[in-house]
């Protein structure tokens, strides 16, 4: 087991994200389950990522492939983005980025996931990749009025 945490809080394992895994204490946010949920594929501990699963999302879970994705993994980092869902909310989202290699292929897993209290308990409920934000363009039509601001259409001014 690492001494330093896999989730990258620089905590000692043993006083961060180990007592969710081992089940000796309960996550008091939803970024604190991503968190431990991130170390528990680090660690290969995969019954936690199965029972950290809100019972209602359970069916179909694949045991076999999350195991040997965590096993076949080598997990270089988490990247927290953006998280809510404190103590005191019922409903959170973690948005974060998971890099790990497969053999020499680096991947960055994107995701933002969803999370709910069931009984006091935060557990995930979905996850969502997030792909590449769409390329957009500023393009002008050639009849708009011409941004620099000479009051004449773009395409007898700039756009000539």
């Amino acid at each position: 087991m690492p001494e330093i945490c896999p989730c990258g809080t620089g905590k000692k394992y043993n006083s961060c994200c180990q007592p969710f895994i081992k089940g000796k204490k309960k996550p008091e946010t939803a970024e604190q389950l991503m968190r431990a949920r991130y170390s528990a594929y680090v660690n290969v501990e995969t019954d936690y990522l199965f029972a950290s699963t809100h019972p209602s999302y359970r069916d179909g879970y694949d045991h076999d492939g999350t195991k040997k994705w965590a096993e076949n993994s080598s997990w270089e980092g988490l990247e927290i983005v953006k998280s809510q869902g404190g103590p005191e909310e019922s409903v959170g989202e973690v948005e974060f980025i998971a890099h790990y290699k497969d053999g020499e292929t680096e991947h960055a897993h994107h995701e933002l996931g969803k999370f709910r209290k069931k009984d006091g308990e935060w557990f995930l409920v979905e996850g969502k990749l997030v792909g590449a934000m769409p390329a957009t363009s500023n393009k002008i039509g050639r009849n708009e009025p011409c941004p620099c601001g000479s009051g004449l259409k773009y395409k007898k001014c700039c756009g000539k």
